[in-house]
């Protein structure tokens, strides 16, 4: 049996929590490979609508088994907080959740470096979500983290401290201000509240499923343009976001991978800093951004947006080696009577091209479009795919004839309901 991978090919916020709640009927195993508690999964159901941050989004599903693997860090604050909201839904998640013993510590010191780098960088600042995500994970290249399996260890308490000692010293130079004894103590409290659940040698057990047969769901954070290698440097997340990552994150080898489903929006969004080719700065953008309830699942902050960008799609599915597309929010453009999708970018010397520039913050860049008819029609209550409009059956047709790759499910709505097979 193969591992099959789940990402998203834009700058996040596709709808992934979304897709792998539908999948995760069809597979026995969901697994987090990288990324934090800066991740927002949003789920729609039953009348409920929950976000999870570390934990997998098949945590909802009967009879699946959920991993954080390796490849993540995990903030045991935002963990404990995240499992007591769970606790409304009766779901046995000391039985359901495993965690990695590899899976790298955020600690409170983290979270401070996080923000005394961001206010250091004025008004270059990458728009970090503040959660100790780079932080962490540069202690972890360092070899200096701490992981889960460490919090077992009579040293843990040692360990700790002379990590924060380094921290202490770092925060000094950059003369900012905080108070770490107030936000230790949920942070020990917390460390003794992991205890309970599952700690293992994770890549064992997943590869234990896969040569039982049993189906495992590889499921990404963030997006594949904010890859710490191949998103729009320096303006991107501090892990692999990427299909590759699901084999360093997890612990299973290359050819262990099977489908890679590729998600993408209808339209583009963005958070934070960083070039975005296709942003709209006018009251068309702000429609979409408002239609699309356009605000971070996880910051709250608004997200910028704009038409779909084909060059940085078809980008995303190169190096992704995507298999088959699923195609997000097609109900928010049900608002406008035209749509436009860039095909091409125009370079400053009148080259017209659809790579990515090496750097795309720096390259003058203006986006080629091709105009599309809208569908302006409510498409919300649709259950067939052959009861779509003509003119969003016609704008999926050019999509995929463009990128070569087929768009197999369409959603037309927030709602896990509210999905179309293609």
């Amino acid at each position: 049996m193969k591992v099959d991978v789940l990402l998203g090919l834009q700058w996040g916020d596709e709808g992934k929590g979304k897709v792998v709640d539908y999948l995760a009927t069809k597979y026995q195993v969901i697994a987090r490979f990288q990324g934090g508690p800066n991740a927002g999964h949003t789920l729609e159901f039953d009348g409920h609508k929950h976000v999870l941050h570390q934990i997998p989004s098949g945590i909802f599903r009967e009879g699946t088994v959920n991993i954080i693997g390796n490849g993540v860090v995990l903030d045991p604050v935002v963990f404990k907080k995240e499992i007591h909201d769970l606790e409304k839904f009766k779901i046995d998640l000391v039985e359901k959740l495993v965690l990695s013993k590899k899976t790298q510590l955020i600690l409170p010191s983290h979270k401070l470096l996080d923000a005394a780098y961001e206010k250091a960088k004025g008004k270059d600042k990458i728009g970090s979500t503040l959660k100790g995500i780079g932080p962490c994970y540069q202690d972890k290249i360092a070899r200096n983290g701490l992981r889960i399996g460490d919090i077992l260890a009579d040293g843990f308490q040692e360990r700790y401290r002379n990590l924060v000692k380094k921290h202490e010293r770092i925060l000094k130079q950059y003369k900012y201000e905080y108070n770490l004894k107030e936000v230790e103590a949920p942070f020990f409290e917390a460390i003794a509240f992991l205890k309970q659940f599952k700690l293992l040698n994770s890549e064992y057990l997943i590869n234990h499923h896969l040569k039982n047969n049993q189906k495992v769901l590889a499921e990404g954070a963030q997006g594949s343009l904010l890859d710490i290698d191949f998103g729009s440097y320096p303006f991107v997340t501090s892990s692999n976001t990427m299909a590759a990552g699901a084999c360093t994150g997890l612990g299973v080898a290359p050819g262990q991978i099977g489908e890679v489903y590729g998600i993408f929006k209808a339209y583009c969004t963005r958070v934070g800093g960083g070039p975005f080719p296709t942003e709209l700065f006018d009251e068309l953008g702000e429609a979409i951004q408002n239609e699309g309830h356009e605000f971070g699942a996880t910051t709250g902050r608004p997200r910028r947006c704009g038409w779909l960008d084909l060059p940085a799609l078809k980008y995303a599915i190169m190096i992704n080696g995507v298999t088959q597309l699923f195609m997000m929010k097609a109900d928010v453009l049900s608002i406008l009577e035209d749509i436009k999708v860039c095909t091409h970018y125009e370079l400053k010397d009148g080259t017209k091209t659809d790579e990515l520039p090496f750097q795309l913050l720096d390259e003058e860049v203006n986006p080629i479009y091709k105009n599309m008819k809208g569908w302006k029609t409510d498409i919300t209550s649709l259950s067939r795919v052959e009861d779509m409009p003509v003119e969003l059956a016609e704008y999926i047709s050019y999509i995929e004839k463009e990128v070569g790759v087929p768009i197999r499910l369409i959603s037309v709505g927030p709602n896990r309901t509210q999905t179309l097979l293609k």
